[in-house]
Parts: C-alpha cells; sequence; structure tokens
C-alpha cells in the first residue's frame, strides 16, 4: 500500500481556524476487512445541546456511539477498557473481568517484551490465548516509556505546577530534566530509544520497527505506533523536534506493519493505530492530526502529557480533523470527569491503570466520590461498599469484611475492591453509551457528576470559606496592626514636637535672662536729653 500524501483545498466549515490551506487528504479506508469502526449516534443528533452547554464545552460536541468490529468481537462505543499491564488485571481473573464486563483489555508491550517476551506469547497463540480471554486485545507501543522513564513526570499536570517550575537545583525545569528522586532510564534519538530494564537494569534498544515486532509476536487485536510522549515540561522547540520525530516513526512503523501482515500468513489481522502528540500547542495537535490522518492507520490514539483543564480542548481539536469515520482512543485517563469530558468531545475507547491501583491501597469508587476502606469507621459496617451495586464484591462481601482484608494485609482485598471499581467505570461508560443513543447523555452526566463530586465540591467550598474567613481575620489584624502602629507614630511624632517646643521655650527664655543680664552689667554713660523743657525751666 501507496503512503500518498495528496493535497487538496478542504473546506472551510470544517476548519474555521485556518481558510483556504492545503492539507493532506484524510485516508478512511481500513487495510483488513476483518477490522472496521461502525458509526452510530452522534450526540448533537440525539441530545441537541443548548447554546450555553456548547458554550461551556468551548465549542461543538463531538461525542458518538459506535460499534468497533475485530477479529475477537466487537466493542460498543463509548468503552473503557481496563489495562492488564503483564497480561493481566492485577489481582483479578480474566473471567472476572468478562463477568463485570469488560469488552476489551490492554496489555504493555514494553513490559511484556521484558517478561516473558514476545516470543513466549507467539508461541503460545498470542495474547488473548496466553491469558485465556477471547475478547479484543489492545497493546500500546512502550511510548509512554520513554518519556516516563526518561523524565519520571506524570502523564497529567495540573499547569499551575509548570509555570515556573523548578528543579532540586533551583533552575526551571527544561527538556535535560527528570523529577525529582528519578534517574534517566530512557535516552531519544532520530531512530529510537535505548532504555534501562527496571528489572535488572539491561540496555535495551526499541525502534519504530522493534516495537511492531514487538507487538505482531504479542498478537494484539489493535496496536499503536511506536511515538514519542513529552512532558508538559519541554519546550516548543523541543516539542516540534518530537513531533517531527513522531510523524517520521509513524511512517516507519507502517512499513514494518505492512510487511510483517504480509509475512506473518494465517494469522488474525491485527489493527495499527496513528498516535497523536503536539503537547499543549493547537497548531501541533491540528498539524499531527493532518499527517496522521492522511496516513493508513486503522484508528487512533489521542496521547501525550495533558494539562486536566485543557483537556477537552485538546481533545476536540483532534477530533475535528481526525476522519469520523476510524476509532479514537484517549491513552491513560479514568477519573470521572475525564472520562465524560473525553466522550462528548468524540472519545471512543478509554484505558488507565488507576482503578486497580487505587483499589490496591483500599480506595473504592461509589455514586457519592471515593473513600477508603480502612477507615476505622468500617470496622463494623456491614453493608455493602454501596447499595445497588451489581458486582461480585458488593453483592457477596461487607466493607467490614474489606476494612478486616485491608488492615490484616490480605491479597484477596486487593481483588474484592479491583473487581468492584473495575465495574464502576465499566457501568459508568457504558451507562453514558445508553444516555447518547437515548437523548439523555446532559441529564445523566449532570446528575452523576453532581452527585459523584459534591463532597468534594462541598470541602473545597469550605476549604475556599474558611480561607476566606482567615484571609478576613488576616486583613483585620493587619489594619488593627497598621492603625496601631499609625497611632503610635502620631503619639511619637506629638510627643517629639512637646519635647521641641519645650526645647525651644527654654532657648527663648533663656536667651531673655541672658539679655537682661547683659544690660545689667552694662556701664552709665551721659546721653541727651530729648525731653521737652518745660515752662519753669525756660
Amino acid at each position: 500500500m501507496k503512503l500518498s500524501l495528496a493535497l487538496k483545498e478542504r473546506d472551510h466549515s470544517v476548519l474555521p481556524h485556518s481558510p483556504g490551506r492545503l492539507v493532506p487528504v484524510l485516508n478512511t479506508e481500513f487495510s483488513d476487512s476483518t477490522f472496521s469502526f461502525e458509526l452510530g449516534n452522534r450526540l448533537t443528533d440525539t441530545a441537541q445541546p443548548t447554546g450555553k452547554q456548547v458554550e461551556a464545552n468551548g465549542g461543538a460536541f463531538q461525542g458518538r456511539t459506535g460499534v468497533i468490529h475485530t477479529p475477537h468481537g466487537d466493542i460498543a462505543t463509548p468503552a473503557f477498557t481496563p489495562v492488564g499491564t503483564k497480561a493481566t488485571v492485577k489481582a483479578v481473573l480474566p473471567e472476572a473481568m468478562k463477568d463485570l464486563g469488560a469488552q476489551a483489555l490492554l496489555a504493555n508491550a514494553y513490559h511484556l517484551y521484558l517478561q516473558p517476551g514476545p516470543d513466549v506469547l507467539d508461541a503460545a497463540g498470542g495474547l488473548g490465548k496466553f491469558m485465556n480471554w477471547d475478547g479484543p486485545t489492545f497493546t500500546d507501543s512502550g511510548g509512554f516509556q520513554v518519556m516516563s522513564l526518561g523524565s519520571g513526570f506524570k502523564k497529567v499536570i495540573d499547569m499551575g505546577t509548570v509555570a515556573g517550575a523548578t528543579g532540586a537545583d533551583g533552575r526551571p525545569i527544561g527538556d535535560d530534566d527528570v523529577a525529582v528522586g528519578k534517574e534517566r532510564m530512557a535516552h531519544v534519538d532520530d531512530d529510537g530509544v535505548n532504555f534501562k530494564s527496571h528489572i535488572n537494569g539491561d540496555i535495551h534498544r526499541f525502534t519504530p520497527e522493534v516495537s511492531m515486532q514487538v507487538q505482531h509476536q504479542i498478537g494484539a487485536d489493535i496496536m499503536f505506533a511506536f511515538d514519542e510522549l513529552t512532558t508538559l515540561y519541554n519546550s516548543r522547540a523541543y516539542q516540534e523536534e518530537a513531533l517531527e520525530r513522531t510523524r517520521l516513526w509513524a511512517l516507519r512503523c507502517i512499513a514494518e506493519h505492512q510487511r510483517l501482515t504480509a509475512e506473518r500468513v494465517g494469522k488474525p489481522y491485527q489493527a495499527l493505530f496513528g498516535v497523536i502528540q503536539g503537547a499543549q500547542y493547537e497548531d501541533l495537535r491540528r498539524k499531527a492530526c493532518r499527517d496522521l490522518g492522511a496516513m493508513p492507520f486503522d484508528g487512533f490514539g489521542l496521547g501525550g502529557a495533558l494539562e486536566k483543564e485543557n483537556l477537552g480542548t485538546i481533545v476536540r481539536w483532534c477530533n475535528e480533523e481526525l476522519p469520523e469515520s476510524k476509532p479514537r482512543h484517549l491513552l491513560g485517563i479514568s477519573e470521572p470527569d475525564d472520562i465524560f469530558t473525553g466522550i462528548e468531545n468524540g472519545v471512543d475507547t478509554f484505558d488507565c491503570v488507576s482503578p486497580t491501583r487505587v483499589a490496591r491501597n483500599a480506595a473504592v469508587y461509589t455514586p457519592d466520590g471515593r473513600f477508603n476502606l480502612t477507615n476505622a469507621r468500617y470496622r463494623t459496617d456491614f453493608s455493602p461498599i454501596f447499595e445497588g451495586c451489581d458486582c461480585y464484591t458488593c453483592t457477596h462481601y461487607t466493607r467490614a469484611y474489606l476494612h478486616h482484608l485491608f488492615k490484616a494485609d490480605e491479597r484477596l482485598s486487593a481483588t474484592l475492591a479491583s473487581i468492584h471499581n473495575e465495574r464502576f467505570i465499566v457501568k459508568m461508560v457504558d451507562d453514558a453509551r445508553t444516555a447518547i443513543d437515548s437523548g439523555e447523555y446532559f441529564d445523566y452526566r449532570d446528575e452523576f457528576l453532581g452527585k459523584y463530586y459534591a463532597k468534594k465540591v462541598a470541602q473545597q467550598k469550605a476549604q475556599e470559606e474558611a480561607a476566606a474567613r482567615k484571609a478576613a481575620k488576616d486583613a483585620e489584624r493587619a489594619a488593627a496592626a497598621q492603625a496601631r502602629w499609625e497611632a503610635n507614630m502620631k503619639a511619637k511624632a506629638e510627643s517629639e514636637a512637646r519635647r521641641a517646643a519645650e526645647k525651644s521655650a527654654r532657648g527663648q527664655e533663656g536667651g531673655a535672662d541672658a539679655s537682661a543680664q547683659a544690660e545689667s552689667n552694662q556701664p552709665e554713660t551721659d546721653q541727651a536729653d530729648t525731653t521737652k523743657p518745660t515752662s519753669d525751666e525756660k
């Protein structure tokens, strides 16, 4: 298949920000008949958002429902894809993941490359057979590890921590910095990445070709092209450099993917998704979408470091550019408000390790928000995590039992809490899909998020009110201190003025006395008589 990048004039209404520009023609075809995306309902058609809602979103809604068809089954979208990093969702049986409603699972190519090795999975018949999962599977390319091993920074960053951020030595954080307490374990060049194994310290080399070879051996239904994920701390110049490197790597991934597909005759077709980078820059994000959108990818992953407050805007930029006929996956997102933001701006699938990660630390999700089961109040609480939950954990066990398991450091604690958390997020997204189809999406979203974050909002409000009261008291104290200081300064000035006046007065009195004394000491002399003479004197 040729990678043609023909140019044409694009309709201005599609890309209102750049009228009259020449852009690559989007590739809307799939590489194999066994993989495709079937568009369902558009959010704007079923829910008919108001002008106020569109304004609050920052632009037109891109949300939709659909179905991704793969050789191992269909994925109704939007859908949450639980993460089984090393061919297992930590502490949970694959059969339990199927029972709780997961439609697909995602594994990590980097980790499986290191252990047990892609040759083992290939010999086993692929990822699904290896882990006894008969549904669709994803593998990410290892691009995330380029950033996490290279710099140690997080994927989602509060921009308030970026502005003016400094490293341990006090310098502004830049392109070559790593997070505090981290060692740089990955080094990027134009050809690929050298990285140090976190297991034994061995040095390995990943290139676009190696990533494709590894992922073909792993055998997932959906793979991601090898990319360089930057951080929000990187300079604009480095973001541009990395974006071009990712574009060139994408072309190399496609070429190697096509070679391996032709070579591995008889294997189920594996779809290849391109990964969109560009950090927080609109022009870079749109350029990446136009560049990769013209390539013969089967879908797209929206990647890169993201600032939470701009997540919806970035996703919308991308989905305004990408071909509507192909699925979009948002990598590494699972907070409820972030998922809703992604759904309404056109994301079809999501993945994240967070549900099981927080579960292993005793944090569980409920419609009223998250809470921690190790809290003493749950020691004798014999109710489920929340009433009405249909997961295996809630229908069989109590908060008190889970509290005991965590306190006793029993491994079953992680299993039961993970089952519950995965079911909660999977069902939340399933219900959002149903709500889009029924035209009730915005009511569902507002009710869900309003209840889920109510306590957090109340706490934030209370904290803000407390901070305001403290600020008012501090201002009152400062005003009182200022008034006292001014009164003291006034009193001091008045006292000094009185002393100066008294001193001046004493000085004047002393001068008069000295003058009088001088006159009394003056010797007598003849003086002319100027008195007018009387008549007797004539």
